[in-house]
């Protein structure tokens, strides 16, 4: 089970820097932010700068793939599992 407050913080910082307030309340774990305009290549750029400045971790060009981080879901399960290694 993913940490209830990591999912809130990354649903937070896509909800404040990619969405307008409406969006937010439907934005779904699951969501795919890539394939639904939430999200462009810039904007992986700035979800990959705010995990590596806020969870202090290292995020290798080869981790940055949609299993990683095209949802909220998947970057939190994503952020947990490297936290943990």
């Amino acid at each position: 089970m993913i940490n209830s407050k990591l999912l809130q913080t990354v649903r937070g910082f896509i909800a404040d820097n990619f969405l307008f307030r409406a969006e937010n309340e439907a934005l779904d774990d699951d969501q795919s932010l890539l394939d639904s305009g939430i999200v462009d290549s810039t904007g992986v750029l700035e979800i990959i700068a705010f995990l590596e400045q806020t969870y202090e971790i290292s995020i290798a060009d080869s981790e940055i793939v949609p299993e990683n981080l095209d949802s909220v879901g998947r970057i939190a399960d994503y952020v947990e599992r490297k936290r943990a290694a």
